[in-house]
């Protein structure tokens, strides 16, 4: 089984924190996204990404650096996805880029 969470390199790195609300409606969302993450998943520099959707979305893609995420932003099929997000799926939503210094967490062996 694939780890649920994504493993990153040891600092620096960046991160680019994708949150967002979801229209009530919002067909095709679901096939744009998963395609979204395979498309990335290609981009060289990426690292891996975290999710979770609730009442707030929110993706954090890691990259290698800045030049990693600027292939992400102008990558034409996420480009075209990006304008349809904003026209037909999210009600808002807010990117922030940072550049992660530290990082450490916690696992027991017993983690699915």
């Amino acid at each position: 089984m694939q780890d649920p969470l994504a493993t990153t390199p040891e600092p620096p790195y960046y991160a680019v924190i994708f949150t967002s609300l979801l229209r009530p409606d919002a067909p095709g969302y679901a096939e744009a996204s998963d395609r979204m993450s395979e498309l990335v998943q290609a981009t060289p520099g990426y690292l891996g990404s975290d999710h979770a959707r609730e009442e707030v979305g929110i993706t954090v893609a890691y990259f290698t650096d800045e030049t990693a995420i600027a292939a992400w932003r102008e990558h034409p099929e996420h480009t075209v996805t990006r304008a349809r997000g904003r026209a037909e799926w999210y009600s808002a939503y807010t990117v922030r880029v940072a550049r992660v210094e530290r990082a450490y967490g916690h696992r027991h062996s017993e983690v699915d």
